[in-house]
């Protein structure tokens, strides 16, 4: 959701304001990524980025794990814990010590996932013993992908993630970070190969050239905006990207 007036700042404007009417919302993630499951066979589905701590962790376990089954396993859980202190409240979640309960919310839905008894009790939520099923298809559970540039991002990445998601970060800064994460995976016996690093440019122009600069930094993957209203101006913007930036990327 979407305010008219805010105070919170937007993390990647300098102005500290989105770039979008409050009347621009997106679809919910885990409804559109189902559609597109139906749709696709071979490309992953992920959420860029889901903000756990202000929902309902089993519910969401149940999402994840749905739209996993549903797709053959195709599913990347990107995560993230939010700025807009405006929509925590909206939808009644606390915003303080947020980075601490998306910690203790994905340890809930891990539960979930892997256990065939699922119990949890900790400081900000309870589940009593119960079956969640069906599991998800992959294994231990789908790889969850931590969004942030900030140091404590970092260390829920290495912390307890299999991939990080960067975002509106360039090449430069970006291999500046990843240093910073090796030696975050280090100090708990983890390598860069662990995870996955997927960069989104967010609104910079996008060419192989930067693709290039970007995998120099270290990047695995680089996600590419499309932004459309109608199906057709999505399908012109897709193969648009896929002549320009996916196909030549293919000998790099």
């Amino acid at each position: 959701m979407l305010f008219d007036t805010y105070a919170s700042a937007y993390p990647y404007a300098a102005d500290g304001r989105l770039p979008a009417p409050s009347d621009a919302g997106p679809l919910d993630p885990f409804s559109i990524l189902s559609f597109l499951a139906a749709a696709t066979r071979t490309i992953r589905l992920g959420t860029g980025i889901c903000l756990v701590p202000q929902r309902n962790p089993v519910y969401t376990a149940k999402e994840v794990a749905s739209l996993d089954f549903l797709s053959g396993g195709r599913f990347d859980f990107g995560v993230g814990v939010g700025w807009l202190a405006e929509e925590f409240q909206a939808v009644g979640a606390p915003f303080e010590r947020r980075g601490a309960r998306c910690r203790a919310y994905l340890e809930v839905m891990r539960r979930c996932w892997c256990d065939a008894v699922s119990q949890y009790d900790g400081e900000f939520y309870t589940l009593p013993a119960c079956r969640v099923y069906p599991k998800p298809i992959q294994q231990p559970h789908p790889p969850i992908y931590f969004g942030g540039e900030s140091t404590e991002a970092i260390k829920r990445v290495a912390d307890l993630g299999q991939g990080w998601f960067p975002f509106s970060i360039a090449p430069q800064a970006l291999a500046t970070r990843l240093r910073e994460l090796d030696a975050l995976l280090a100090a708990r016996g983890r390598r860069r190969r662990d995870i996955q690093v997927a960069v989104c440019p967010y609104m910079t122009p996008a060419d192989l050239d930067l693709v290039k600069r970007y995998r120099d930094a270290g990047a695995d993957q680089v996600v590419v905006m499309a932004i459309a209203v109608r199906a057709d101006d999505l399908r012109r913007a897709l193969d648009q990207l896929a002549s320009a930036i996916v196909e030549p990327a293919r000998a790099l």
